[in-house]
């Protein structure tokens, strides 16, 4: 006994530990849904009261009833007490209905705040969070409980004063029968609060520990269900295996979820015989003084409504203590996550940007490696590409390449060295302004469930479900679909110009990537929807996806442009097509063109050739072809004749 009271008063300090994370729990559900949390406190208050109406009315109402038996008349008193007490149970019925729909549209609008907040971070955060699981654990552990946790937190702050009320209540008519009978019903509740604590620490250990279990349960599923990897799987028969995995640990984890849900059933068993036991013997005490003539059928009925009630109260408050206690472990993970700070530092007081480059951008002595990884990817790397020209950078794979890019965006920051535009270093730059001046064709662009134009240009469009109710309107008598061509809503002049100028920006990008020819073949155009993860959308092959991505990137007028890889998914009549007019789209911007096609590379001003994270070769095409070195190999083996 002394032991369990020991873990009951460690559980319980460690509920108040818990404490200060509750007022983040409030302030979310108080910015997300303040209307409605006001309703929701009035109703705790009003449902606290209503069952102690309930019990105070149950002992004149039997009274007034067995007195109009006896006498035979005046059955008014049982009346007006009939119809008060159906009065409160229809009003308790009406409170309770309210508030069912009250908690939902709270509950509703706090988890869209909550998954709006987890979507911000995540997009917030730097690009080198993605490269630790550590990360990924945090992001599984606050999506999979960040919109369930706060609102459960705050049902049962509401069960825990709602409920309160009505107990203080019930003790007060229970103290009319003597002063130990609150002392018993608590004391009946010991049990039940020892096992819902010690399984709420139980609970959350094992979330915590089984995260990434859980994380590779869910990437299983993804292998065997996702349209990326379908072919292969296929092909090579990988399904079996893939099953054979899956089932092997979503069976272990459903056992360890079933071996805690039995042993706190086996423990909940124990405590609620322990309780039915006190209860037992407090009703027996009460009967044995209504048998002496010392209480009324009328107070045994109010002595037994209030003690269930008020047993069963406690219970649910000691579960609703333990929910909370659980709620506050779990929110541990979610404000963790929301509490991430960026490593990438905005400057205090930003330089300002230049209005147009001068003299360039520039590599000094710049070292890096990634989050994790002990080695270099850019080891003492120096380049200048001057202001209006163009440089490819050609070498291995895993030769830094693709890494410039990523530190020109300040994904990154460099270990050591600098990056400068003109002389401004970009650590002293505002980080919004110096990535809306450069414009990147990455290596794996992005594919969007988008029309054409919303690909191209996707914060400048409307979302795909407006342009599809847009142009697939339903006929009627259920004749299919109606391609409408004329906006349903009226536009302003500017309105209307402005959209028209963004039009002709998107038609001229996707003109100057060779993405015209893909929107002039599909049925609406620039306005078609692309991928199939909804209707009426058209898959593209892995060239004309490229394509569009480069069409996104010219759309953005930057005076710094990074091409990774542009010509990687091309045909060699599209690349040709491309290559001829592309020294003219870049005229006046500076360029960076990283490729592994030495016919690419040429057409740049300057190609810098990289190898171990750094510059070993630099000079035209005609240069490094009569030095004989790295360049001379490369464009002999990829041009043999």
């Amino acid at each position: 006994m002394p032991r369990t009271l020991s873990y009951l008063f460690t559980r319980l300090a460690q509920v108040a530990a818990q404490l200060p994370r509750f007022p983040q729990a409030l302030s979310l559900v108080w910015t997300a849904a303040r209307r409605w949390t006001i309703a929701w406190a009035a109703l705790l208050v009003a449902q606290g009261l209503a069952p102690v109406a309930t019990v105070y009315l149950t002992r004149p109402l039997v009274d007034s009833v067995l007195a109009a038996m006896r006498s035979g008349r005046n059955f008014r008193p049982a009346l007006i007490n009939a119809a008060l007490m159906a009065a409160v149970l229809l009003a308790t019925e009406a409170l309770r209905s309210l508030g069912t729909w009250v908690r939902t549209a709270q509950g509703e609008l706090v988890r869209c705040h909550i998954a709006e907040l987890v979507q911000r971070k995540s997009a917030a955060v730097d690009l080198g969070f993605y490269e630790t699981p550590e990360f990924f654990d945090h992001l599984h552990r606050a999506r999979g409980e960040a919109t369930s946790v706060p609102l459960t937190l705050i049902e049962n702050l509401g069960s825990l004063a709602q409920n309160g009320i009505t107990l203080v209540a019930m003790a007060g008519v229970l103290t009319m029968f003597g002063f130990w009978l609150p002392l018993a019903l608590f004391a009946s509740t010991l049990p039940a609060l020892y096992v819902v604590l010690r399984y709420a620490v139980r609970q959350h250990e094992w979330w915590v520990r089984a995260t990434t279990d859980e994380r590779r349960s869910a990437y299983y599923d993804w292998v065997l269900t996702s349209r990326e990897n379908a072919a292969e799987i296929r092909l090579f028969g990988l399904a079996p295996y893939f099953h054979a995995l899956s089932r092997e640990l979503r069976n272990r984890l459903a056992g360890e979820r079933i071996a805690l849900a039995r042993g706190e059933s086996m423990a909940e068993l124990g405590a609620g015989s322990a309780a039915l036991g006190i209860s037992g013997l407090s009703l027996l005490w009460m009967g044995a003084r209504a048998v002496r003539g010392q209480a009324s059928p009328g107070d045994l009925a109010l002595f037994y409504q209030a003690f269930q009630q008020g047993l069963g109260l406690m219970r649910i408050l000691l579960g609703s203590v333990a929910q909370i206690y659980r709620s506050g472990l779990f929110l541990e993970g979610l404000f963790e996550f929301l509490n991430l700070q960026p490593l990438i530092a905005e400057a205090a007081v930003p330089a300002p940007m230049p209005d147009r480059l001068r003299s360039g951008i520039h590599f000094r002595h710049v070292a890096f490696h990634y989050p994790g990884s002990a080695s270099l990817a850019l080891d003492d790397f120096s380049l200048d590409v001057p202001a209006g020209t163009m440089i490819a950078i050609v070498g291995e794979n895993g030769a830094g390449k693709s890494t410039l890019t990523k530190l020109l965006c300040r994904f990154y920051d460099p270990d050591s060295g600098s990056i400068e535009l003109d002389d401004c270093n970009l650590r002293d730059l505002a980080l919004d302004e110096l990535r809306q001046r450069i414009s990147v064709l990455f290596q794996e662009p992005a594919h969007y469930a988008a029309t054409v134009s919303g690909n191209i240009a996707p914060a400048r469009q409307a979302p795909l479900a407006f342009v599809m109710k847009q142009h697939f309107q339903p006929l009627p008598h259920g004749h299919g679909s109606e391609c409408v061509t004329e906006p349903r809503a009226s536009a302003s002049g500017t309105d209307m110009v402005a959209r028209l100028e963004t039009a002709q920006a998107i038609q001229d990008a996707a003109r100057a990537a060779g993405a015209d020819t893909i929107a002039a073949k599909l049925p609406l155009g620039y306005d078609h929807p692309l991928g199939r993860w909804f209707e009426e959308g058209a898959e593209l092959s892995v060239g004309e996806w490229q394509r569009i991505a480069l069409a996104r990137a010219f759309f953005r007028q930057s005076p710094v442009l990074v091409l990774d890889e542009p010509t990687s998914a091309m045909d060699p009549w599209a690349e040709a097509a491309w290559l001829a007019r592309f020294r003219a789209l870049a005229r006046g911007r500076t360029a960076i063109l990283i490729t592994h096609r030495f016919t690419t590379a040429r057409i740049a001003d300057r190609i810098a050739v990289m190898a171990g994270g750094r510059i070993v070769e630099q000079g035209t095409h005609e240069e490094l072809l009569a030095c004989g070195g790295r360049y001379a190999d490369g464009w002999k083996a990829q041009n043999p004749l």
